[in-house]
């Protein structure tokens, strides 16, 4: 069996035994939620069933990054069932990019058909103001390794996946519904992911933007890789928390990010929880 799966399938098993422990051992998610930097509060608005700190679980990779919680939280938006990342890996933490990936193809494992993922991000389009949602359409991964690399696992999905539409359209649709119906403001555009965790510098924004980029972050594109890979349908919002290097007077932090998710939070709450109940409607 190939290693990364076998690992795969040692922390299903921890989290089926925790769900049975803890009483809710029927409960499938449908929706599964990567919560990215200074998001995490968004958790605390569902109906919670349980909690499982990443530490809990045998083999699996943990969150080392301020502002990220590190753990699963299973509980319901709406009458939805989610399982929700509280807190993501990154690359630049140092994990192979199968660990990376690895919480995502969990998810998808434990039964979640939709992948929704949020990040934070520095901003590159004109219109990507600090505290702006956008809504992602596509994605440029070409700076960080593609975690299908090496064996493919048949388990999961086929050796050369399609990635025309990855972000799917009709999510899409149901995300900018939710938008026009909340009022919330919701540019579009195309996410960038590069390696970190040293911020961009201001040529290598121009470069970006010169390639169609509207958003730039440390995140995301492989999580979409992964899922779909394994068929699931992904989705995503990007919180753009400060001009991108070369677009700002200062200089970037991690604290300024932080602050600007904050004051975007109760918009992205919103959001994505009418978006959730919108997927099953």
């Amino acid at each position: 069996m190939n290693p990364i799966y076998e690992k795969l399938l040692k922390c299903k098993q921890s989290i089926v035994d925790f769900q049975k422990s803890a009483g809710i051992a029927d409960f499938k998610p449908k929706v599964a939620l990567v919560l990215g930097s200074g998001l995490g509060d968004y958790a605390e608005s569902m109906d919670i069933k349980a909690e499982l700190d990443y530490t809990e679980i045998d083999g699996f990779p943990n969150s080392t990054v301020e502002g990220h919680a590190g753990k699963f939280v299973f509980g319901y938006v709406g009458e939805v069932p989610v399982i929700c990342m509280k807190g993501r890996v990154h690359f630049y933490e140092g994990y192979h990019i199968s660990d990376v990936v690895l919480p995502i193809r969990l998810m998808g494992l434990l039964g979640a058909e939709i992948l929704f993922l949020t990040n934070a991000s520095g901003g590159i389009g004109e219109e990507m103001k600090a505290g702006t949602l956008m809504l992602i359409t596509d994605h440029i991964g070409n700076f960080v390794t593609n975690p299908l690399t090496g064996a493919n696992i048949d388990e999961l999905g086929t050796r050369f996946p399609d990635m025309s539409t990855v972000y799917r359209p009709e999510l899409n649709d149901i995300i900018r519904n939710a938008a026009a119906r909340l009022n919330v403001p919701l540019p579009e555009g195309i996410y960038a992911q590069t390696t970190g965790p040293s911020f961009e510098t201001p040529a290598e924004v121009q470069m970006l933007k010169i390639m169609g980029a509207s958003a730039v972050g440390m995140s995301t594109a492989v999580e979409a890789v992964a899922a779909n890979h394994m068929g699931m349908k992904v989705c995503g919002i990007s919180c753009v928390c400060n001009p991108a290097a070369g677009l700002s007077p200062t200089p970037l932090t991690h604290e300024e990010v932080q602050e600007a998710a904050n004051e975007a939070a109760p918009r992205f709450k919103n959001l994505v929880t009418e978006a959730i109940k919108g997927f099953y409607d």
